[in-house]
């Protein structure tokens, strides 16, 4: 009964509106597949509908429907797709063991889930620089979860992805947008010291801020500029001189990760003191909270706010910290 139905509906539908429509390939996709690269021209689909499989010169037509399945070639990579890169959860767990071994031109460590090498999301083979750091991101790809791959929970991988992909490409903006910021740092703004709204934040400045700048001081030769203004004040350019040159002899992963703390903290020279060992992640934290955790203790913390604003701070900053440390060659 259902195979007349079918036939009946087919030879009421225009027959080139058919062959149209029976000629495209169909698309099924999905994150097991996701991973694997599609081969070129239109044998790619994984399906294909066709009314006349089979049919030999001299054969008559038939009414019938085929569903044949193209076979898929073996792929030795995983390639992420580009939602790795925004944060959405990209689709089930597709793999069993996760496993590090030596990149096949013995240049860095890489990354295997199961039998196969992954990939960033543009293609490229994710080469670590140490074994340690290949390590790391094995063990957050390990415990991801069966019903979904969440991005958000691997830091280490999006660092490593940035300095594979984006580093290289964009040196110089990256610098240029690190120093467009720097004569406005989070450490050389000082509230003012007559204002009840501020009260004891001028205090908690120059005992926890002024270490900081004597340290800059001593490192670079050029004693910093603190200001209360608003807009900000301008630096020696023999200090921004020495930052700069400091962050064109980073490397990739470095710059990568100083630009991750960078942004998270809204300071430079936090980022450039945990970079040079000055900071711990701690300490670094409580920097850049300095003002707000003052007005939390004087006005109470609000749930769902400031603790979700902490916890965020607190991961970028150490996974960009724990990143720097294990790229390190030593």
């Amino acid at each position: 009964m259902a195979t007349a139905v079918m036939r009946k509906t087919l030879k009421s539908v225009n027959p080139f509106v058919l062959r149209i429509l029976t000629s495209q390939n169909c698309f099924l996709g999905s994150l097991a597949t996701a991973g694997e690269p599609e081969p070129d021209g239109p044998s790619s689909s994984s399906f294909s509908f066709s009314s006349d499989v089979g049919l030999q010169d001299g054969q008559k037509k038939n009414d019938n429907i085929y569903v044949k399945a193209h076979e898929k070639t073996p792929s030795s990579s995983v390639t992420m797709p580009m939602a790795f890169m925004t944060g959405s959860i990209v689709g089930k767990r597709f793999y069993k063991q996760v496993t590090t071994r030596e990149a096949d031109d013995g240049n860095g460590w890489s990354v295997m889930l199961d039998y196969k090498t992954l990939k960033t999301p543009s293609k490229r083979p994710l080469k670590c620089p140490t074994l340690a750091l290949a390590k790391a991101i094995a063990a957050e790809w390990e415990y991801q979860q069966i019903d979904g791959i969440r991005p958000f929970t691997m830091p280490l991988m999006k660092l490593a992805c940035t300095a594979l992909e984006r580093v290289p490409l964009t040196r110089p903006k990256i610098i240029e947008h690190l120093m467009k910021k720097f004569h406005q740092d989070l450490v050389f703004c000082r509230a003012p010291g007559d204002n009840d709204w501020t009260r004891g934040v001028l205090e908690r400045q120059v005992e926890k801020v002024d270490p900081i700048l004597d340290w800059v001081q001593s490192e670079f030769g050029y004693k910093p500029v603190v200001y209360s203004s608003f807009f900000g004040g301008k630096q020696a350019d023999g200090l921004v001189n020495a930052v700069e040159s400091l962050l064109k002899k980073t490397d990739d992963c470095e710059l990568a990760a100083i630009d991750a703390i960078a942004a998270a903290a809204h300071s430079l020279v936090i980022s450039v003191a945990i970079f040079r060992g000055r900071l711990e992640i701690e300490e670094a934290i409580e920097l850049v909270r300095l003002e707000e955790d003052l007005q939390v203790d004087r006005w109470g913390l609000v749930e769902g706010g400031h603790d979700i604003d902490i916890a965020e701070l607190r991961v970028q900053i150490s996974s960009a910290a724990v990143f720097l440390g294990l790229s390190r060659r030593f």
